[in-house]
């Protein structure tokens, strides 16, 4: 063997260990960037029968309310969420969720229960999940149907 065959072999892993660990790091960066997908729910959304799941390819959320506390929970741990109650006249009010025993559990006291109480009561509701770079954001409407 001569002695750039020898070189060759010897260089041959550092470059493959360094390739790999390049390649991990841009991939890591890439998940980092902002993206933006829409969740659309799976069915009609009633939130205090728990019967609302919002869908984003595999992504699921299920959103619910008991007794003035609204819960998420979803099938990929979540980075942060906010739940938005919308009034009659389009104005949003902000309730960051708080994680609840591990990040795919989330919840926060909101007064959704209060205002759509009554049999065909109607809410509009937003949610922004975040999960690294990507913003999982919905714009639903939750009925009550007993």
């Amino acid at each position: 063997m001569n002695k750039h065959t020898k070189l060759a072999i010897a260089i041959a892993p550092l470059l493959a260990v360094g390739g790999y660990i390049l390649s991990d790091m841009y991939i890591e960066d890439q998940a980092q960037q902002d993206r933006i997908f829409t969740l659309t729910p799976e069915s009609k959304c009633d939130v205090l029968a728990k019967d609302c799941v919002l869908v984003s390819g595999d992504l699921k959320i299920n959103v619910y309310d008991e007794n003035g506390v609204t819960f998420i929970n979803s099938t990929y741990p979540l980075d942060r969420s906010t739940l938005f109650l919308v009034d009659e006249n389009n104005n949003a009010t902000s309730y960051p969720l708080y994680m609840k025993d591990s990040p795919y559990y989330w919840s926060s006291n909101t007064p959704l229960k209060t205002q759509i109480d009554k049999v065909g009561s109607r809410k509009k509701l937003r949610l922004i999940a975040q999960i690294k770079g990507g913003k999982y954001i919905s714009e639903f409407y939750t009925q009550t149907a007993k």
